[in-house]
């Protein structure tokens, strides 16, 4: 747990991420669009990988993937991503997290 905090801490946004889930990569294209360049830790490319997707299960993220911080803080998942651009609170997040300038 402790690593994926310390992971989630290095940039404004992280996301934890594998290289064949879509539902990773819708939420980082949403995010790229945005012009967010979060960091992106692909668990099935990395050693350690399956310790922190155990750990981000542990935390409540349930797929484990993808799994956004914004600001050091857990999201969620994409469901709560989704629902947070939907009811318009992402971009104002982001905006507080220092991850988006205008």
């Amino acid at each position: 747990m402790e690593r994926v905090t310390e992971l989630a801490s290095e940039r404004s946004v992280v996301i934890f991420s594998k290289s064949s889930c879509c539902m990773c990569h819708t939420i980082k294209t949403l995010l790229s669009d945005f012009g967010v360049n979060p960091e992106v830790h692909e668990l099935d490319e990395i050693n350690g990988g399956r310790d922190i997707e155990q750990a981000l299960l542990r935390l409540g993220c349930n797929p484990s993937v993808p799994a956004v911080f914004i600001g050091g803080e857990f999201v969620g998942g994409a469901n709560e991503v989704m629902s947070l651009h939907l009811n318009r609170s992402l971009i104002p997040m982001l905006r507080r997290a220092g991850a988006l300038w205008v």
